[in-house]
C-alpha cells in the first residue's frame, strides 16, 4: 500500500490499541496507540511501513499521525479509560515545529477531559540527527504539564546509554525481539541488565515489549520489568479490553517464576556453603604441608580440578599476593605476571570483601563473561584469613553439569 493510496483513503485510517500489563497488579494499565488501515472485509493493515519509509514526505506522515492520535484520544475519553495512553512520536517529526502542534493537540483534549498525567509520549530518537539539546529542552517542557516520557527502541545497542539520562525519562521501553531466537545471547543480556541498573539509578520504569514466548516474559520479570507488552499477552485490537482479563494467568506465571528463581538462589547458597566447608577442610590439610602461597594454590587447584580453572589470592585492598594458578589444556600452570595487580576497580569487589570480613563466609558471584575466555563463569570468594581472600573461578563445563548453577 503506497502513501498516495493511504492519503486518498485517509478516512479508512484508524487507531488500534495494544494493551500494556503491570507486574505488580497483573492488570492492563494502559494502551499503546498504533496506526492501521481498514482494507475492507474486516481486515486491517499496519501503517508501520508507511511511517518508517524515509521516501515519504514528512507532511504526509504528520497528517496521518494526527488523525490516528485524534481518533484514539476521542475513543479514550468516550469510553472513560482510566489507564495510560501511549502516543508514538518520531523525534525528528516532533521537532518540525519544536513540538508546538502536538502540545496544542493534547491541550485541546485536556479541555475535553484528558488527564495529561495519564499521557505518555513514546519517543523514538534512534535516528535523530537534529539539535539534541533542543529535543531535551522540549521533553522537559512537556513534563511540566505532567506528560510522561517513554524512550522507545532501546536494548539492541549500548551506545544510547549515555544519552538516556538527559531526557529524564519516566519509562525505558526495551525490545525483547532478539531473545525470541537467541535466548543464550549473553552479551545482549548483559546490555539489558545494564539498562535495568540505569533505570533504577534514574528512577525510570522498564517496559519490555515484543514478548512473544514465555521465556521472554520470565526474563522481563527477572530483570526488573514493571510493564509488559507483546503478542504472548494480547494482540492489538480496535477496542479496549477488560483490565483484569489476564490477572489470574499472570499471577500464576509470577508464582512459577518466583519458585524457579528461589530454587536457583537456594542452589547457589547451598553450593556456596558446601564449597566453604570443602575448602576449609582442604586448607587445614594442605597448610600442614606448606605455607607458601603459590604452592598452596597449586595443591588446592589439583583438589578442585573438576570445578575450577583459575585461582589466586588478594589482600583486602584488592592487591594480588599470588600468581595465577590456571588450567590450560587440562594442565595446571603458574602465571607469575599477575602478582601485584590490583582488582579493587571491579564492580562490588570491595563491597564483597567487607561482607566476607564481617560474615566470615564465602560468596558466590552471579554469572558473568570471563574477560580472557569469553565463557560464562561464576567466581567463589573465600575469606582465607589474615586479611587475605581466595578467588576461585568456576568453569562453564562444571556449572553446566550442576543443577541450578547456570542460568
Amino acid at each position: 500500500m503506497d502513501a498516495l493510496e493511504i492519503l486518498t483513503n485517509i478516512e479508512k485510517v484508524i487507531p488500534y490499541f495494544q494493551p500494556i500489563f503491570s507486574a505488580d497488579e497483573h492488570k492492563i494499565i494502559g494502551y499503546e496507540v498504533l496506526g492501521r488501515m481498514d482494507t475492507g472485509n474486516g481486515s486491517v493493515e499496519s501503517l508501520g511501513p508507511f511511517f518508517g519509509d524515509e521516501e515519504i514526505p514528512d507532511e504526509y506522515k504528520i497528517e496521518v499521525d494526527e488523525r490516528v492520535t485524534s481518533m484514539a484520544l476521542e475513543k479514550f475519553l468516550e469510553e472513560e479509560q482510566e489507564g495510560y495512553i501511549f502516543l508514538n512520536r518520531d523525534a525528528r517529526l516532533l521537532m518540525h515545529d519544536h513540538g508546538e502542534s502536538f502540545l496544542e493537540l493534547l491541550l485541546d483534549y485536556e479541555k475535553k477531559g484528558l488527564d495529561l498525567n495519564r499521557t505518555v509520549i513514546e519517543l523514538s530518537e534512534k535516528s535523530f540527527v537534529g539539535d539534541f539539546d533542543q529535543l531535551v529542552h522540549l521533553l522537559l517542557y512537556y513534563k511540566t504539564y505532567g506528560i510522561k516520557i517513554a524512550i522507545d527502541n532501546i536494548g539492541g545497542s549500548s551506545g544510547q546509554l549515555d544519552r538516556l539520562s538527559h531526557y529524564s525519562p519516566d519509562i525505558l521501553k526495551v525490545d525483547l525481539y532478539q531473545l525470541r531466537n537467541d535466548a543464550g545471547n549473553r552479551v545482549y543480556k548483559d546490555i539489558l541488565y545494564s539498562l535495568s541498573m540505569l533505570a533504577r539509578k534514574i528512577g525510570a520504569s522498564l517496559l519490555f515489549e515484543n514478548i512473544e514466548i514465555n521465556y521472554q516474559l520470565q526474563f522481563a520479570w527477572l530483570n526488573g520489568g514493571r510493564y509488559y507488552q507483546g503478542f504472548y499477552l494480547k494482540h492489538p485490537s480496535a477496542s479496549f479490553l477488560e483490565p483484569d482479563l489476564l490477572k489470574e494467568k499472570l499471577k500464576e506465571k509470577c508464582q512459577d517464576y518466583i519458585r524457579y528463581e528461589k530454587k536457583h538462589l537456594e542452589a547457589g547458597y547451598e553450593f556456596a556453603e558446601f564449597l566453604h566447608k570443602e575448602i576449609s577442610q582442604t586448607l587445614m590439610m594442605l597448610k600442614k604441608q606448606t605455607e607458601e602461597f603459590d604452592e598452596l594454590l597449586f595443591d588446592l587447584a589439583m583438589h578442585f580440578t573438576d570445578k575450577c580453572f583459575r585461582l589466586y589470592i588478594c589482600d583486602e585492598n584488592g592487591f594480588q599476593v599470588t600468581s595465577n594458578v590456571v588450567k590450560i589444556d587440562q594442565k595446571w600452570m603458574v602465571e607469575p605476571r599477575y602478582k601485584g595487580k590490583n582488582w579493587s576497580w571491579r564492580p562490588y569487589f570491595l563491597e564483597n570483601i567487607i561482607r566476607m570480613r564481617i560474615n566470615k563466609k564465602g560468596l558466590l558471584s552471579d554469572i558473568y563473561s570471563d574477560i580472557d575466555s569469553g565463557e560464562s563463569i561464576r567466581t567463589y570468594s573465600y575469606p582465607f584469613g589474615n586479611d587475605h581472600y581466595l578467588f576461585m573461578d568456576l568453569s562453564y563445563d562444571f556449572l553446566f553439569e550442576e543443577d541450578g548453577l547456570l542460568f
